[in-house]
């Protein structure tokens, strides 16, 4: 069980009113070129579905913190793109996140070797990398008929 990000997205809900969810949503749209990615590109990098990162970014396009345009590349995909609003309440959030993470996640770390910790824990990240896995219908399970048996 991993009790860290519960404490982390708690802290958040009550400090700011954004989940860590929508905070790291915020967070990777600000960091792009033209504050803005894919939606697919998106639900990657923040580790959630595409139908679940639709959700989220509907919740915060209600508040006007970020949008939904059609790429002009293709015409076919979306992108979310962050608002002047959406960035700001980052910027607001920011400060209360780092707290909370100083003292749930650094302010334990203090007595170790933080560079074999970061390594150590880079090469997890390197292990996990792409995207979520998808649930398999249970119809795509099934055994061909004749095989195997």
């Amino acid at each position: 069980m991993i009790i860290i990000p519960k404490v982390l997205d708690r802290d958040l809900l009550e400090s700011e009113g954004l989940s860590q969810t929508e905070y790291s949503v915020l967070m990777n749209l600000s960091e792009q070129p033209g504050r803005s990615m894919r939606m697919s590109e998106l639900a990657d990098v923040v580790w959630i579905s595409v139908s679940g990162l639709t959700r989220v970014v509907e919740r915060l396009a209600r508040q006007g913190l970020v949008e939904r345009v059609r790429a002009e590349t293709d015409g076919r995909g979306q992108l979310a793109v962050l608002t002047a609003a959406g960035f700001a309440r980052l910027e607001k959030a920011y400060p209360a996140h780092l707290a909370s993470v100083r003292k749930h996640v650094m302010d334990h770390l203090a007595n170790i070797d933080l560079a074999a910790f970061t390594d150590a824990v880079a090469q997890i990240a390197e292990a996990e990398k792409g995207p979520p896995v998808r649930r398999i219908p249970p119809a795509s399970r099934a055994v061909p008929p004749g095989a195997g048996r």
